[in-house]
């Protein structure tokens, strides 16, 4: 980093003289008299506001390198990385980038500042998914994740960000059951009202795809009570929204009235036969979920009539069920009937809550109707 020779307070007013606008201005008086009595917190937040203006931005570079990085480990080093990456914005490119987030991790390696260490080599990596250096990225990201398993506690900052440039790389390798676990974890450590919508949008619609393309995930309870999922209402995207719903309550005829929204998604038309598997999956639980406890033996005619499979295909749907976890139980093949001792849970819409809330009601009357046969017998025991 090329470092101006000029000391602090003439740098300092040719700033606020030469480029500076005019609300801006005062923000050089208070960096001078911070810096002269040696105010580190104040000129800390301070710069902080500063940089936060969107006006700031040309001169953020400058002032970072020529002003900030003369009192560096005086501040927070946490905080002296985030100044850092509002300068990086500004470089010419992302080797340039590149180059100076690296400067920035090697001035905070040190053992009492790893957390902005992390930060930093996280965001190193995020650079360098823009170069399309995967492996380089994942190198930093390996490395960060070492030492930020050692620490009890950190600030939810260097978390989200770890989070969220992983399932960059997550997404960028086409990986989606680790795309959606990180994207998830990312939108556990920050506000997700407080992101832009666009981003709240592509979030929402990356994580719909991942969920639906993913080999292992079945049940996505987690992503359909986070409010984001709602930023797709009343955008291109909907159909997307309608489609995970479609496929957590196991609905057919949702699903076959959405199929003229995959042409939108490259990755849907390789992916149907997968997909219209997974629903089946999804169909069976719900049927299996729908009964109660006493009535889960299913003929296989049942299976066919509520899952849309081929009566040969009944076997291959339960035995996938059963390996995936989703249902306990056994076979019967002779009999060809499948009792299901256990379903796993899901997250219930409204007619599924309904559906729970008259079985219920059924339970209790069954368990009224045994109470007053037991009451009877027991007074026709003691009369007699």
């Amino acid at each position: 980093m090329d470092i101006d020779p000029k000391p602090i307070p003439e740098f300092l007013a040719q700033q606020r003289d030469e480029h500076a606008p005019a609300e801006l201005q005062h923000f050089f008086l208070d960096f001078e008299d911070f810096w002269d009595r040696k105010l580190w917190h104040q000129l800390t937040n301070s710069l902080d506001d500063f940089f936060k203006v969107p006006a700031s931005g040309p001169m953020r570079l400058e002032v970072f390198k020529n002003f900030v990085l003369r009192f560096a480990d005086k501040i927070n080093q946490l905080k002296l990385v985030e100044l850092g990456l509002a300068a990086s914005q500004q470089c010419k490119d992302y080797n340039d980038a590149l180059s100076f987030l690296q400067n920035i991790t090697k001035k905070v390696n040190n053992k009492d500042s790893q957390d902005a260490w992390v930060y930093a080599t996280v965001e190193v990596a995020r650079i360098k998914l823009c170069l399309h250096d995967t492996e380089g990225a994942r190198q930093a990201l390996d490395e960060a994740e070492k030492t930020l398993d050692k620490f009890d506690s950190v600030e939810s900052i260097v978390h989200a960000s770890f989070y969220r440039v992983n399932s960059d790389y997550y997404s960028t390798k086409r990986e989606f059951s680790a795309y959606y676990k990180n994207a998830l974890l990312y939108l556990a450590c920050v506000q997700s009202n407080e992101l832009p919508k666009e981003k709240q949008t592509e979030l929402a619609y990356n994580l719909s795809i991942s969920a639906l393309l993913s080999e292992k995930i079945f049940n996505f309870g987690e992503l359909l009570m986070h409010p984001i999922l709602d930023s797709l209402v009343d955008t291109e995207h909907a159909w997307i929204r309608d489609l995970l719903f479609a496929f957590n309550a196991g609905d057919l005829g949702k699903y076959n009235s959405l199929l003229g929204h995959f042409d939108k998604q490259e990755l849907f038309k390789h992916k149907q036969q997968f997909l219209r598997e997974k629903l089946c999956l999804s169909a069976l639980t719900e049927s299996v979920f729908r009964r109660p406890p006493s009535d889960r033996a299913l003929s296989f005619a049942t299976i066919v009539s509520e899952t849309g499979v081929d009566l040969q295909e009944v076997e291959y749907l339960l035995m996938k069920a059963l390996s995936e976890g989703l249902i306990r139980g056994s076979i019967d093949q002779v009999a060809g009937i499948a009792r299901i001792t256990w379903v796993q849970p899901k997250v219930l819409d409204k007619n599924q809550i309904e559906g729970m809330r008259k079985r219920l009601m059924e339970w209790d009357a069954s368990v009224s109707e045994l109470n007053h046969h037991m009451e009877k017998q027991l007074r026709e025991g003691t009369t007699a």
